[in-house]
């Protein structure tokens, strides 16, 4: 005898899978992210004329914020349904996998920068802003790692994984993985930020197609983000 909670769980699982998000979503979460990211968000930024630390928090709040409302675009198109994107529930191993695939991140992406120098390369520091935010005193400190570590990535989660991710695997795991991975690298710029977010993000997409949710992926990203925020600050002589 099935047992009702049961067939209610196959049935979410055959809906979701039915409706799969598809290249509407896709493009619209990554059109409204970048508007939001790159384009009103630095206009009405920028004239404000912030100190460096509150510039630096209002831009490390906006790749946040800038991610949220992609997705809430791409899932208010059609499907309108949160689990079809990956927004479910997981077990504690693939919290725990999460976790681990954030040291790892981590630790690739230091060999990345070691093997960076060594070649005698001195890429442009792009994460100035952002080292900035976390050198005001603790409140600073504290809201840098709040929204560089959890809320930006929130956001990149929930359209990457939640929007890309879910879209591309249709074509199978390479085209899924691989390729919302290139994309996510891509929007971060062709610089040595780049490498890192390819890094990040191969191996929080093959947590998403692996688990079937984004949250062992946005675990990566926390323990990743918030390790390289606090190496940032340790070696600008912040913390």
């Amino acid at each position: 005898m099935s047992h009702p909670r049961h067939d209610r769980l196959r049935s979410t699982a055959t809906i979701t899978d039915d409706l799969r998000p598809g290249w509407p979503e896709l493009l619209v979460g990554l059109a409204v992210l970048a508007l939001v990211a790159y384009g009103t968000g630095p206009v009405l930024l920028r004239p404000l004329g912030l100190d460096p630390v509150l510039d630096g928090l209002a831009f490390a709040a906006l790749s946040g914020i800038a991610g949220i409302a992609g997705f809430l675009a791409a899932l208010g198109l059609r499907i309108r349904m949160p689990a079809a994107f990956g927004v479910r529930g997981t077990t504690l191993k693939w919290v725990l996998l999460g976790i681990g695939g954030g040291l790892l991140a981590f630790v690739l992406t230091r060999i990345q920068s070691i093997v960076v120098f060594a070649l005698g390369l001195q890429p442009e520091n792009i994460q100035e802003t952002y080292t900035e935010a976390g050198s005001g005193g603790a409140w600073s400190l504290a809201l840098s790692l709040a929204f560089l570590a959890i809320l930006t990535p929130l956001g990149e989660e929930l359209v990457f994984r939640g929007v890309v991710t879910s879209a591309l695997l249709r074509y199978g795991a390479v085209v899924g993985v691989v390729g919302s991975a290139v994309v996510f690298a891509a929007m971060h710029g062709f610089n040595i930020v780049f490498f890192t977010a390819l890094i990040v993000g191969l191996i929080a997409g093959e947590l998403r197609r692996r688990s079937g949710s984004i949250w062992p992926g946005f675990l990566t990203h926390v323990v990743n983000n918030a390790l390289a925020q606090g190496a940032a600050l340790l070696l600008a002589g912040v913390i």
